[in-house]
Parts: C-alpha cells; sequence; structure tokens
C-alpha cells in the first residue's frame, strides 16, 4: 500500500504546472534573458517545430522569421496565442507549459524575427503571371478578394507557409493536406452525385463543397453513399504542366503573398 502511494505522489508531482487562465497577463514579457531564450529554444524544437520547423522557416504552420506576426503583434498577444491557440486553425493550445515557459517560448519566437528572410529563386512579377494565366489557380483560390473559394485563400499564404511547404503543395499537392482535409464523392436517395470537399461534419449531417464551390448540406441517412477519398485533392499536381522556371516563379509569387503590411 505504501508504494502504491509513494508511486501516485510520483506521478501527481511530475506533472507540469499547467498555465493559469486566470493569470493576468502583463503587456511585456518578464523573461527575456539569455537563458530565458535558450529554454524557449529548447521547449519550441520539443513542441513547435513540428509545425513552425526547427528555426521558424515555417512548415504546416507560420513562418516565424519575421518582425511582425499578425496573431502576435506585442508580447501580451503572444502569450495568449502560445497559451490559448487560435480557434479555427491547426494552432493548438499550450496545455503542458506553465505560465513562464510560455514566456520563454514568446521569447524565443520573438528573437527569430531579428532572422534573415527566407531567399527563394524566382521572380514573383512572372509568378504571378502563371499563378493567373497558365496555373488558372484563380479558379480555386482567392487572393486579395479575387478567386473561386473551392481551396484555401491564399492572400497571406507566404506568411503561414515556407517556400519549401509551397513548392512541396505545387509539385505534390496530396502529400502536403491541411489537418481535417477530405475529398469525398457522394450520392443521394434521388440518384444525384457530387464530388467536392467536406466543411463539416458530425454524427447525423454532413456539409460539402462541390468543385464549382456550390455547398450543400446533407442529412446522412439521406444519401445512397458517402465515399472518402482520404490522403487525396481536387489540386492537380503541377510537375508536368509547368517548367521549373516557372514553379520557381510561381513559388516566389506565393512567398511574397503576405496580407496588409
Amino acid at each position: 500500500m505504501l508504494c502504491v502511494l509513494i508511486a501516485a505522489s510520483l506521478r501527481l508531482t511530475a506533472q507540469p504546472e499547467l498555465a493559469d487562465p486566470d493569470y493576468t497577463v502583463p503587456k511585456e514579457n518578464p523573461f527575456t534573458t539569455p537563458a530565458d531564450v535558450q529554454t524557449g529554444l529548447k521547449l519550441f524544437r520539443a513542441q513547435c517545430a513540428g509545425c513552425h520547423g526547427p528555426n521558424g522557416e515555417g512548415g504546416r504552420g507560420a513562418v516565424l522569421t519575421q518582425p511582425k506576426l499578425r496573431h502576435a503583434p506585442d508580447d501580451e498577444a503572444l502569450f495568449k496565442t502560445i497559451r490559448d491557440g487560435i480557434k479555427g486553425t491547426q494552432m493548438p493550445a499550450g496545455y503542458a507549459l506553465d505560465n513562464r515557459e510560455i514566456w520563454q517560448v514568446a521569447g524565443y519566437v520573438r528573437s527569430l524575427g531579428a532572422a534573415a528572410t527566407e531567399r527563394v529563386p524566382g521572380n514573383p512579377q512572372n509568378g504571378e503571371s502563371v499563378f493567373r494565366g497558365k496555373g488558372n489557380c484563380t479558379q480555386c483560390h482567392i487572393v486579395n478578394g479575387q478567386g473561386g473559394s473551392l481551396g484555401p485563400e491564399l492572400t497571406e499564404i507566404g506568411a503561414q507557409r515556407s517556400a519549401g511547404h509551397l513548392r512541396t503543395t505545387v509539385l505534390d499537392p496530396d502529400k502536403e493536406l491541411p489537418e481535417g482535409f477530405v475529398q469525398l464523392r457522394l450520392t443521394t436517395k434521388d440518384g444525384r452525385r457530387i464530388t467536392g470537399v467536406r466543411l463539416h461534419e458530425d454524427t447525423f449531417t454532413i456539409q460539402v463543397k462541390d468543385l464549382n464551390g456550390k455547398p450543400y448540406s446533407f442529412v446522412k441517412q439521406d444519401l445512397r453513399e458517402l465515399q472518402k477519398d482520404e490522403g487525396k485533392t481536387p489540386m492537380p499536381g503541377f510537375r508536368d504542366k509547368l517548367s521549373s522556371a516557372e514553379i520557381d516563379d510561381l513559388v516566389a509569387y506565393l512567398v511574397t503573398l503576405r496580407g496588409k503590411p
């Protein structure tokens, strides 16, 4: 019995002290010493690098090597972003960090703003011509209010994804699908066939956007067939459709899309 109590006590003391939701967040980071930033680096590499890259260069998560972050213009906002995550995105809450650790990660993230910006080959002006012309990307993607809505909006994609991630998406889009993305095919009981992407799904209903961007909502029991094509996307790969120079130009253009300054 004593051994059981000791083991339970050890498990309890080993658990991290989680961030206090009632903590009054100061306007400025109180933990910015070189030692704090170094600890922040270690925590970042352990918990954040999988999405943001080991040096904040971006990947599935936002590019952090920039002086101004859209969701975190100041220290207070950056703390809350790390602690609470960003609803509607793939950014989770920092549930395993205490308040000091969150500040240390924030200090390291701020240090990334002084890093050199990523240099990519290609001509952005030519890339925009490819985007709007030969690539026909505006059929599915919105940039600055113009384009189709089937695919994700790209107005800020250069601040959200690294050049390497964007290049992989352009060449092999099936390899870099957003988390939760599902392409599907369905048939209604009256024989209608719809191919599109899932917008939302619960136990009884599913909302879909077809390849023309038209939304639908169905009760599942009213469907004859619901086929989910996991790992697939309507987006075509451009490996065999664009030259190497055109790929470079297209990626260079996408990197420049960072929204309003």
